[in-house]
């Protein structure tokens, strides 16, 4: 697959190497030239502008800038990612562990109305950069799960195998309206584990408990 990544940072970095050794044909594409270079001789990539990635993107592009940035580039690139596959792996968080987008749409739906004619994919977004390591992310013989929301089906099938390259286990999690239930689970977790020091996969019964 053709993959694009908009950004420089940890996530760009971590699902960037996994795809390229997975043997996809990744471009990294930043503001700055010399990080984004830097980062696609790391992970064996190549390298460019924003707008080169979303060019080169043609089978799906990662979004892995922050929320507070996110906007602002695909309102920019919004004619070159139309009919792309856009990841959003993004959480709209602020101070205390609660959403920015709280009582609003999205952060994915925010990205799709200033994308239009992109289909958005919400998807990686609860776990930290350091799970993605991993290789495979697999725990008590277990591989991570990764829910992801969308609402076309090409593109969720193109991120259900890139999930699947990672070693983990796409699970539908519903249209892109569900994409704010994700965002929210994210800050709930990331609250347990970071706010209160606690083992959040244990608030949920095994599978098979879950029904009553």
């Amino acid at each position: 697959m053709r993959i694009g990544i908009a950004g420089t940072g940890n996530m760009a970095r971590v699902l960037g190497t996994r795809w390229s050794r997975a043997g996809h044909d990744v471009l990294v594409g930043g503001r700055d030239a010399g990080r984004a270079a830097a980062l696609a001789d790391q992970i064996g990539a190549q390298a460019g502008t924003l707008r080169d990635a979303a060019r080169h993107g043609r089978d799906a592009m990662l979004l892995a800038v922050p929320y507070s940035a996110a906007i602002g580039v695909v309102s920019g690139l919004a004619d070159t990612v139309r009919g792309r596959t856009l990841i959003d792996c993004s959480n709209p968080m602020a101070l205390g562990f609660v959403l920015e987008t709280w009582g609003g749409p999205s952060a994915a739906e925010r990205i799709a109305a200033a994308a239009p004619g992109a289909s958005v994919v919400k998807a990686f977004n609860l776990c930290h950069e350091s799970v993605w390591r991993l290789t495979p992310p697999v725990f008590g013989g277990r591989p991570l799960a990764v829910p992801i929301c969308g609402d076309d089906a090409p593109a969720l099938e193109a991120v259900r195998f890139l999930v699947r390259d990672l070693g983990c286990v796409p699970v539908n999690g519903g249209g892109l309206d569900r994409a704010g239930l994700l965002e929210a689970t994210a800050a709930l977790l990331i609250g347990l584990w970071v706010g209160e020091g606690a083992d959040a996969q244990a608030i949920a019964p095994p599978l098979e408990y879950a029904g009553g």
